[in-house]
Protein backbone atom coordinates (compact mmCIF):
# COMPACT_ATOMS: atom_id res chain seq x y z
CA UNK A 1 0.00 0.00 0.00
CA UNK A 2 2.99 2.69 1.08
CA UNK A 3 4.59 1.96 -2.37
CA UNK A 4 1.53 2.49 -4.48
CA UNK A 5 1.28 5.80 -2.75
CA UNK A 6 4.46 6.66 -3.54
CA UNK A 7 3.78 5.53 -7.18
CA UNK A 8 0.97 8.10 -7.07
CA UNK A 9 2.55 11.03 -5.68
CA UNK A 10 5.37 10.24 -8.75
CA UNK A 11 2.47 10.12 -11.36
CA UNK A 12 1.06 13.69 -9.49
CA UNK A 13 4.47 15.43 -9.45
CA UNK A 14 4.74 14.54 -13.55
CA UNK A 15 1.04 15.50 -14.15
CA UNK A 16 2.26 18.57 -12.61
CA UNK A 17 5.28 19.18 -14.72
CA UNK A 18 3.49 18.07 -17.93
CA UNK A 19 0.44 20.90 -16.97
CA UNK A 20 3.11 23.33 -16.23
CA UNK A 21 4.60 22.78 -19.82
CA UNK A 22 1.59 22.68 -21.28
CA UNK A 23 0.70 26.27 -20.12
CA UNK A 24 3.97 27.87 -22.01
CA UNK A 25 6.19 27.53 -19.41
CA UNK A 26 9.94 26.67 -19.85
CA UNK A 27 11.52 23.56 -19.19
CA UNK A 28 13.55 24.89 -16.34
CA UNK A 29 11.54 27.15 -14.55
CA UNK A 30 8.74 24.43 -15.20
CA UNK A 31 10.92 22.16 -13.40
CA UNK A 32 11.93 24.34 -10.64
CA UNK A 33 8.62 25.16 -9.65
CA UNK A 34 7.63 21.45 -9.65
CA UNK A 35 10.00 21.16 -7.35
CA UNK A 36 8.80 23.63 -4.91
CA UNK A 37 5.12 22.65 -4.97
CA UNK A 38 5.98 18.99 -4.33
CA UNK A 39 8.41 19.79 -1.81
CA UNK A 40 5.98 22.06 0.61
CA UNK A 41 3.35 19.72 -0.15
CA UNK A 42 5.78 16.87 1.34
CA UNK A 43 6.60 19.24 4.14
CA UNK A 44 3.39 19.97 5.30
CA UNK A 45 2.01 16.46 4.63
CA UNK A 46 4.83 15.48 7.62
CA UNK A 47 4.63 18.31 9.49
CA UNK A 48 0.67 17.29 9.93
CA UNK A 49 1.51 13.94 10.56
CA UNK A 50 4.01 14.60 13.47
CA UNK A 51 1.25 16.53 14.90
CA UNK A 52 -1.39 13.89 14.99
CA UNK A 53 1.46 11.59 16.10
CA UNK A 54 2.37 13.55 18.98
CA UNK A 55 -0.90 13.83 20.39
CA UNK A 56 -1.74 10.49 20.05
CA UNK A 57 1.67 9.36 21.33
CA UNK A 58 0.97 12.10 24.52
CA UNK A 59 -2.39 10.94 25.00
CA UNK A 60 -1.50 7.08 25.26
CA UNK A 61 1.87 8.03 27.58
CA UNK A 62 -0.06 9.95 29.91
CA UNK A 63 -2.91 7.24 30.73
CA UNK A 64 -0.79 4.61 30.50
CA UNK A 65 1.61 6.52 33.21
CA UNK A 66 -1.14 7.59 35.06
CA UNK A 67 -2.48 3.14 35.27
CA UNK A 68 0.92 2.37 35.78
CA UNK A 69 1.76 1.44 39.30
CA UNK A 70 5.68 1.73 37.87
CA UNK A 71 6.74 5.15 37.53
CA UNK A 72 9.02 4.19 34.60
CA UNK A 73 6.54 5.88 31.54
CA UNK A 74 6.24 9.13 34.10
CA UNK A 75 10.21 9.63 33.66
CA UNK A 76 9.77 8.90 30.12
CA UNK A 77 7.02 11.65 29.81
CA UNK A 78 9.20 13.88 31.74
CA UNK A 79 11.75 13.52 29.16
CA UNK A 80 9.50 14.07 26.29
CA UNK A 81 10.50 10.68 24.60
CA UNK A 82 7.07 9.81 23.34
CA UNK A 83 7.79 13.56 21.61
CA UNK A 84 10.77 12.74 19.88
CA UNK A 85 9.92 9.23 18.81
CA UNK A 86 6.75 11.13 16.85
CA UNK A 87 9.48 13.09 14.86
CA UNK A 88 10.46 9.41 13.27
CA UNK A 89 7.75 8.66 10.83
CA UNK A 90 7.32 12.01 9.47
CA UNK A 91 11.22 11.55 9.34
CA UNK A 92 10.91 8.57 7.49
CA UNK A 93 7.83 9.54 5.10
CA UNK A 94 10.35 12.91 4.28
CA UNK A 95 13.37 9.97 3.08
CA UNK A 96 10.81 8.33 0.63
CA UNK A 97 9.17 11.39 -1.05
CA UNK A 98 11.68 13.92 -0.55
CA UNK A 99 13.58 12.42 -3.69
CA UNK A 100 10.02 12.38 -5.98
CA UNK A 101 10.34 16.05 -5.54
CA UNK A 102 13.79 16.58 -6.52
CA UNK A 103 13.47 14.24 -9.48
CA UNK A 104 14.95 16.44 -11.68
CA UNK A 105 17.52 17.46 -9.76
CA UNK A 106 19.40 14.37 -9.39
CA UNK A 107 22.91 16.29 -7.55
CA UNK A 108 20.31 17.90 -5.34
CA UNK A 109 18.53 14.84 -4.30
CA UNK A 110 21.53 13.40 -3.10
CA UNK A 111 22.34 16.17 -0.78
CA UNK A 112 18.95 16.24 0.55
CA UNK A 113 18.64 12.83 1.33
CA UNK A 114 22.28 12.99 3.72
CA UNK A 115 20.93 15.64 5.15
CA UNK A 116 17.69 13.80 6.06
CA UNK A 117 19.55 10.95 6.82
CA UNK A 118 21.95 13.41 9.36
CA UNK A 119 18.88 14.57 11.06
CA UNK A 120 17.23 10.93 11.60
CA UNK A 121 20.76 9.79 12.77
CA UNK A 122 21.00 13.16 15.39
CA UNK A 123 17.13 12.19 16.02
CA UNK A 124 17.94 8.42 17.58
CA UNK A 125 20.80 9.99 19.41
CA UNK A 126 18.64 12.79 21.01
CA UNK A 127 15.83 9.53 21.86
CA UNK A 128 18.68 7.31 23.50
CA UNK A 129 19.67 10.52 25.04
CA UNK A 130 16.60 10.91 27.16
CA UNK A 131 15.66 7.33 27.46
CA UNK A 132 19.15 7.28 29.23
CA UNK A 133 18.14 10.10 31.30
CA UNK A 134 14.66 8.87 32.03
CA UNK A 135 16.52 5.40 32.84
CA UNK A 136 18.95 6.97 35.38
CA UNK A 137 15.73 9.00 37.17
CA UNK A 138 13.92 6.02 37.40
CA UNK A 139 16.79 3.76 38.96
CA UNK A 140 17.69 6.41 41.32
CA UNK A 141 13.79 6.30 43.14
CA UNK A 142 14.97 2.59 43.51
CA UNK A 143 16.28 1.62 46.94
CA UNK A 144 18.96 -0.75 46.02
CA UNK A 145 20.05 1.28 43.08
CA UNK A 146 19.94 4.99 44.62
CA UNK A 147 23.47 5.10 45.74
CA UNK A 148 25.30 3.71 42.59
CA UNK A 149 27.26 5.44 40.07
CA UNK A 150 24.54 5.16 37.11
CA UNK A 151 25.67 9.11 36.21
CA UNK A 152 28.71 7.01 35.01
CA UNK A 153 27.50 4.38 32.73
CA UNK A 154 24.76 6.70 31.29
CA UNK A 155 27.70 9.20 30.02
CA UNK A 156 30.15 5.61 29.28
CA UNK A 157 26.76 4.36 27.10
CA UNK A 158 25.88 8.03 25.46
CA UNK A 159 29.93 7.81 24.62
CA UNK A 160 29.61 5.12 22.04
CA UNK A 161 26.54 5.98 20.65
CA UNK A 162 28.01 9.09 19.89
CA UNK A 163 31.21 7.82 18.75
CA UNK A 164 28.94 5.37 16.28
CA UNK A 165 26.53 8.49 15.56
CA UNK A 166 29.59 10.31 14.42
CA UNK A 167 30.96 7.55 12.12
CA UNK A 168 27.93 7.20 10.73
CA UNK A 169 27.18 10.62 9.29
CA UNK A 170 30.63 10.67 7.98
CA UNK A 171 30.02 7.06 6.63
CA UNK A 172 26.54 9.19 4.97
CA UNK A 173 28.42 11.98 3.97
CA UNK A 174 31.70 9.84 2.50
CA UNK A 175 28.97 7.77 0.81
CA UNK A 176 30.78 5.07 2.48
CA UNK A 177 30.62 1.91 4.85
CA UNK A 178 31.08 2.20 8.83
CA UNK A 179 33.31 -0.53 8.77
CA UNK A 180 36.17 1.57 7.00
CA UNK A 181 36.13 4.30 9.35
CA UNK A 182 36.72 1.50 12.43
CA UNK A 183 39.82 0.42 10.40
CA UNK A 184 41.17 3.94 10.12
CA UNK A 185 39.89 4.44 13.20
CA UNK A 186 42.51 1.29 14.56
CA UNK A 187 45.36 3.69 12.64
CA UNK A 188 44.63 6.50 14.85
CA UNK A 189 43.85 4.39 18.05
CA UNK A 190 46.93 6.53 19.79
CA UNK A 191 45.31 9.98 19.29
CA UNK A 192 41.54 8.65 20.52
CA UNK A 193 43.37 7.20 24.01
CA UNK A 194 44.85 10.27 24.47
CA UNK A 195 42.01 12.31 23.76
CA UNK A 196 39.53 10.08 25.79
CA UNK A 197 42.01 8.81 28.38
CA UNK A 198 40.13 10.51 31.62
CA UNK A 199 36.70 9.43 30.10
CA UNK A 200 38.85 5.46 29.87
CA UNK A 201 40.35 5.82 33.04
CA UNK A 202 37.00 7.09 34.57
CA UNK A 203 34.99 3.86 33.55
CA UNK A 204 37.61 1.65 34.86
CA UNK A 205 37.55 3.58 38.05
CA UNK A 206 33.84 3.43 38.28
CA UNK A 207 33.53 -0.17 37.67
CA UNK A 208 36.26 -1.09 40.16
CA UNK A 209 34.01 1.28 42.44
CA UNK A 210 31.12 -0.39 42.04
CA UNK A 211 32.38 -3.45 41.99
CA UNK A 212 34.49 -3.17 45.29
CA UNK A 213 32.00 -0.98 46.74
CA UNK A 214 34.12 1.60 47.89
CA UNK A 215 32.20 4.69 47.58
CA UNK A 216 28.28 5.18 47.19
CA UNK A 217 26.48 8.36 46.65
CA UNK A 218 25.75 9.41 50.29
CA UNK A 219 28.82 8.89 51.98
CA UNK A 220 30.63 10.56 53.84
CA UNK A 221 34.31 10.82 52.73
CA UNK A 222 37.47 12.52 53.47
CA UNK A 223 39.98 12.99 51.02
CA UNK A 224 43.31 14.94 51.97
CA UNK A 225 44.58 15.28 48.52
CA UNK A 226 41.34 17.55 47.11
CA UNK A 227 41.04 19.04 50.27
CA UNK A 228 37.52 16.55 50.54
CA UNK A 229 35.49 16.12 53.78
CA UNK A 230 31.78 16.10 53.12
CA UNK A 231 28.63 13.65 51.47
CA UNK A 232 29.58 12.25 47.82
CA UNK A 233 26.07 13.97 46.04
CA UNK A 234 27.36 12.47 42.55
CA UNK A 235 29.24 9.86 40.66
CA UNK A 236 30.06 10.59 36.86
CA UNK A 237 32.47 8.80 34.24
CA UNK A 238 35.21 11.65 35.17
CA UNK A 239 34.42 13.29 38.37
CA UNK A 240 32.65 12.39 42.09
CA UNK A 241 31.30 15.42 43.55
CA UNK A 242 31.56 16.02 47.43
CA UNK A 243 29.30 18.45 49.42
CA UNK A 244 32.04 19.57 52.31
CA UNK A 245 30.48 20.29 55.62
CA UNK A 246 30.70 23.88 54.95
CA UNK A 247 28.61 23.20 52.02
CA UNK A 248 31.32 24.22 49.21
CA UNK A 249 31.80 21.69 46.62
CA UNK A 250 34.97 20.17 45.91
CA UNK A 251 35.42 17.46 42.46
CA UNK A 252 37.70 14.59 42.59
CA UNK A 253 38.38 12.80 39.35
CA UNK A 254 36.69 9.12 39.57
CA UNK A 255 40.20 7.22 38.73
CA UNK A 256 41.59 9.16 41.95
CA UNK A 257 39.44 6.69 44.01
CA UNK A 258 41.03 3.83 42.84
CA UNK A 259 44.87 5.31 42.67
CA UNK A 260 44.89 7.30 45.96
CA UNK A 261 44.20 6.88 49.78
CA UNK A 262 40.77 8.36 50.84
CA UNK A 263 38.83 7.67 54.20
CA UNK A 264 35.27 6.67 53.70
CA UNK A 265 33.14 6.98 56.93
CA UNK A 266 30.45 4.25 56.47
CA UNK A 267 31.46 1.69 58.30
CA UNK A 268 31.04 4.10 60.95
CA UNK A 269 27.65 4.97 60.41
CA UNK A 270 26.62 1.53 59.47
CA UNK A 271 27.73 0.43 63.30
CA UNK A 272 26.90 0.71 66.47
CA UNK A 273 28.48 3.81 67.18
CA UNK A 274 31.18 6.92 66.63
CA UNK A 275 34.35 6.30 68.02
CA UNK A 276 36.26 8.43 70.82
CA UNK A 277 39.88 8.58 71.15
CA UNK A 278 41.10 11.40 72.79
CA UNK A 279 43.55 11.49 75.73
CA UNK A 280 44.44 13.65 78.77
CA UNK A 281 47.88 14.78 79.22
CA UNK A 282 48.68 14.37 82.85
CA UNK A 283 51.56 15.79 84.57
CA UNK A 284 54.09 13.76 85.72
CA UNK A 285 55.25 15.53 89.04
CA UNK A 286 51.52 15.21 89.67
CA UNK A 287 51.62 11.65 90.08
CA UNK A 288 52.41 9.75 93.38
CA UNK A 289 51.19 7.27 96.13
CA UNK A 290 48.01 7.87 98.42
CA UNK A 291 48.22 7.58 102.13
CA UNK A 292 45.11 6.33 104.27
CA UNK A 293 43.82 9.47 104.86
CA UNK A 294 43.73 10.21 100.79
CA UNK A 295 42.32 6.74 100.12
CA UNK A 296 39.51 8.12 103.04
CA UNK A 297 38.58 10.74 101.02
CA UNK A 298 38.57 9.36 98.24
CA UNK A 299 36.21 6.52 99.10
CA UNK A 300 33.39 9.53 99.47
CA UNK A 301 33.46 9.57 95.39
CA UNK A 302 30.35 6.98 94.34
CA UNK A 303 31.90 5.50 91.60
CA UNK A 304 35.51 4.39 93.21
CA UNK A 305 34.39 3.49 96.71
CA UNK A 306 33.48 0.03 96.17
CA UNK A 307 36.83 0.09 94.09
CA UNK A 308 38.60 1.50 96.65
CA UNK A 309 37.15 -0.65 99.19
CA UNK A 310 38.01 -4.33 97.63
CA UNK A 311 41.25 -3.12 96.66
CA UNK A 312 42.57 -1.78 99.71
CA UNK A 313 41.90 -4.49 101.64
CA UNK A 314 43.48 -6.49 99.00
CA UNK A 315 46.71 -4.80 99.46
CA UNK A 316 46.94 -4.55 102.91
CA UNK A 317 46.07 -8.22 103.25
CA UNK A 318 49.04 -8.58 100.86
CA UNK A 319 51.25 -6.29 102.83
CA UNK A 320 50.59 -7.49 105.91
CA UNK A 321 51.25 -11.47 104.77
CA UNK A 322 54.77 -10.48 103.06
CA UNK A 323 55.72 -7.72 106.50
CA UNK A 324 55.87 -5.20 103.83
CA UNK A 325 57.66 -2.23 106.08
CA UNK A 326 55.24 0.45 105.57
CA UNK A 327 57.11 3.35 106.93
CA UNK A 328 57.95 3.99 103.39
CA UNK A 329 55.31 4.25 100.96
CA UNK A 330 56.84 2.98 98.09
CA UNK A 331 57.06 -0.65 99.73
CA UNK A 332 55.25 -3.18 99.16
CA UNK A 333 51.75 -2.83 97.08
CA UNK A 334 50.09 0.74 96.64
CA UNK A 335 47.43 2.77 95.39
CA UNK A 336 48.49 5.36 93.26
CA UNK A 337 46.26 8.55 92.44
CA UNK A 338 46.58 8.42 88.71
CA UNK A 339 45.57 4.33 88.97
CA UNK A 340 42.36 5.28 91.03
CA UNK A 341 41.61 7.69 88.19
CA UNK A 342 42.00 5.58 85.67
CA UNK A 343 39.32 3.36 87.46
CA UNK A 344 37.26 6.34 87.99
CA UNK A 345 37.10 7.57 84.43
CA UNK A 346 36.28 3.36 83.05
CA UNK A 347 33.64 3.63 85.95
CA UNK A 348 32.29 6.93 84.72
CA UNK A 349 31.96 6.28 81.07
CA UNK A 350 30.55 2.55 81.65
CA UNK A 351 27.98 4.91 83.48
CA UNK A 352 27.80 6.98 80.75
CA UNK A 353 24.32 7.04 78.72
CA UNK A 354 25.54 8.28 75.04
CA UNK A 355 28.40 5.47 75.50
CA UNK A 356 27.81 1.95 73.67
CA UNK A 357 28.86 -0.24 76.05
CA UNK A 358 28.68 -3.62 73.60
CA UNK A 359 31.96 -1.84 71.68
CA UNK A 360 35.21 -1.40 72.83
CA UNK A 361 35.47 0.65 76.05
CA UNK A 362 39.11 1.51 77.31
CA UNK A 363 41.14 3.87 79.35
CA UNK A 364 44.62 3.08 79.15
CA UNK A 365 47.88 4.95 79.88
CA UNK A 366 50.42 5.49 76.35
CA UNK A 367 53.93 6.01 77.08
CA UNK A 368 55.00 8.87 78.82
CA UNK A 369 56.26 11.79 76.20
CA UNK A 370 58.06 14.82 77.53
CA UNK A 371 55.39 16.34 77.96
CA UNK A 372 53.55 14.29 80.30
CA UNK A 373 51.88 10.69 80.53
CA UNK A 374 48.91 10.62 77.81
CA UNK A 375 45.57 8.85 79.42
CA UNK A 376 43.50 8.02 76.28
CA UNK A 377 39.74 7.30 76.10
CA UNK A 378 38.81 4.83 73.67
CA UNK A 379 35.19 4.50 73.64
CA UNK A 380 32.46 5.01 71.06
CA UNK A 381 29.57 7.75 70.96
CA UNK A 382 25.85 5.92 70.67
CA UNK A 383 24.97 8.94 68.65
CA UNK A 384 26.78 8.90 65.52
CA UNK A 385 25.61 12.56 64.32
CA UNK A 386 28.46 15.07 64.13
CA UNK A 387 27.22 18.18 66.51
CA UNK A 388 25.62 15.52 68.81
CA UNK A 389 29.14 13.34 69.08
CA UNK A 390 31.24 16.32 69.01
CA UNK A 391 28.88 17.34 72.51
CA UNK A 392 29.46 14.29 74.23
CA UNK A 393 32.47 14.08 73.94
CA UNK A 394 33.05 17.62 75.52
CA UNK A 395 30.91 16.76 77.96
CA UNK A 396 32.74 13.57 78.85
CA UNK A 397 36.10 16.01 79.04
CA UNK A 398 34.51 18.83 80.75
CA UNK A 399 33.68 16.49 83.88
CA UNK A 400 36.98 14.79 83.65
CA UNK A 401 38.89 18.05 83.51
CA UNK A 402 37.15 19.18 86.30
CA UNK A 403 37.15 15.66 88.17
CA UNK A 404 41.14 15.91 87.62
CA UNK A 405 41.66 18.40 90.76
CA UNK A 406 39.93 15.65 93.51
CA UNK A 407 42.36 12.88 92.41
CA UNK A 408 45.56 15.66 93.09
CA UNK A 409 46.34 15.19 89.92
CA UNK A 410 47.50 18.20 87.44
CA UNK A 411 46.76 18.80 83.39
CA UNK A 412 50.24 19.18 81.26
CA UNK A 413 50.57 22.97 80.19
CA UNK A 414 53.91 24.75 79.22
CA UNK A 415 55.06 27.23 81.52
CA UNK A 416 54.35 30.73 80.73
CA UNK A 417 56.95 33.18 79.64
CA UNK A 418 55.73 35.85 81.98
CA UNK A 419 54.40 35.20 85.49
CA UNK A 420 52.59 37.53 87.72
CA UNK A 421 55.35 37.72 89.76
CA UNK A 422 57.64 38.83 87.08
CA UNK A 423 55.17 41.34 85.52
CA UNK A 424 54.91 43.19 89.09
CA UNK A 425 58.77 44.04 88.70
Amino acid sequence: MFSEIITIYKDWGRLLYDYLLKTGMGEGLASYLNLLILLVGILIVAFVLDLILWRVLRGVSIRLARKSRNNFDNFLVMHQVPRYVAHIFPLLLLLEFVPIAFMDFEYASGIALKVIKILFVFLTLVIFRKFFKSTNGYLKTLQKFKDKPIDSYVQVFMIFAWVVGILTIFAIVTETTVWKFFTALGAASAIVLLIFKDSILGLVASIQVTINDMVRIGDWITFEKYGADGDVIEISLATVKVQNFDKTITTIPTYALISDSFKNWRGMQVSGGRRIKRALIIRQKSIRFLTEKEIADLKKIQLVESYLNTRSEQINAYNKDNNINKELLVNGRNLTNFGVFRKYVTNYLQNHSAINKNMTLMVRQLEPTTKGIPLEIYAFSSDKRWENYEYVMADIFDHLLAALPYFSLEVFEFPTSITMDDSEH
